[in-house]
């Protein structure tokens, strides 16, 4: 009976996850391809968001009609981790409530999770937007934007999902992990949430920081870890709704991002650098002496 339940699972909800998958991950990395044109600033003010979001559904609904052979390079790993979780969720959440299944535990996931619910992501990409609107900053106002945008993509897709699969939370039957039996679990989307802000905020400020792509990417992954510690996600469902997330925001920014931006910055820092406040740097070395060092020097 297992063996009939998991078999009717797969042939069910795998397509709709390489739906969704690839429809999140191939598009985010088919403008690295093909350079597309920088978006103007019309299409990234406030009026247009809901219209940019709609054309973000028609790519992600149509994606996977244009499937190709290096989509495996992803898809067959992720697949593979998906439908291995799938087969022991009931033994991995067995094992959560055997080896600590208190309220101390509970507590502090619930906590740590709700970092990755909308209202806090959307307070934190409006928090963005509001700075950027003030201060006149257009990558901290294009940051904020794009992170909503990103958000609203993720409950749609992960709404959908959910529907479709209807799969029963862990507390549930013992942890069963039912689908099709109204339940919501699958996927995670506080993993979708947590994700998508984090890929967005680290595509637009985490160039050449590394530090800062690993406390963003790592606080993503701690609201993924701490929704299956909490008992509100089986591993699969968390695992899922982390790569949407992560291909959400790359499909977003790509499709989206200003790259008129990068070069007003890169411009900037040219300037700093060739100012004359700034100082010309020379190594110097002394072959005799044995001696080296670096000479300063400004031009007035």
């Amino acid at each position: 009976m297992k063996t009939y339940r998991l078999t009717g699972v797969v042939f069910k909800i795998v397509p709709v996850l390489l739906l969704f998958l690839y429809s999140t991950f191939a598009q985010a990395q088919e403008p690295l391809a093909v350079e597309s044109p920088s978006p103007s600033p019309e299409s990234l003010t406030e009026k247009n968001f809901f219209k940019n979001v709609l054309s973000d559904q028609k790519a992600i609904w149509t994606g996977p009609f244009h499937m190709n052979r290096n989509d495996k390079v992803w898809a067959l790993p992720l697949t593979g981790a998906a439908l291995t979780l799938w087969a022991t969720d009931r033994k991995t959440e067995a094992e959560l409530i055997e080896h600590g299944d208190n309220l101390r535990r509970f507590r502090v996931s619930r906590n740590v999770s709700e970092i990755g619910s909308v209202y806090a992501t959307g307070t934190f990409a409006g928090a963005f937007f509001l700075v950027g609107h003030l201060t006149h900053n257009p990558r901290a106002r294009e940051t904020g934007m794009l992170a909503a945008e990103a958000l609203v993509n993720g409950v749609i897709v992960g709404s959908a999902l959910k529907l479709a699969s209807q799969r029963q939370r862990p507390p549930v039957d013992n942890g069963s992990g039912e689908f099709f039996d109204g339940g919501s679990s699958f996927p995670s989307g506080h993993a979708i949430n947590a994700w998508s802000v984090a890929t967005i905020v680290a595509r637009e400020y985490g160039k050449d920081r590394t530090a800062l792509k690993i406390a963003l990417y790592g606080t993503a992954a701690a609201v993924s870890i701490t929704r299956y510690s909490g008992r509100k996600h089986f591993l699969s469902d968390v695992l899922i709704g982390s790569a949407i997330g992560y291909g959400l925001g790359n499909f977003v920014y790509d499709k989206h991002h200003d790259r008129s931006l990068d070069k007003k910055e890169s411009s900037t820092i040219s300037k700093v650098l060739h100012s004359k406040y700034f100082p010309r740097v020379s190594p110097e070395y002394g072959p005799h002496t044995g001696t080296y060092g670096a000479a300063l020097g400004w031009n007035f």
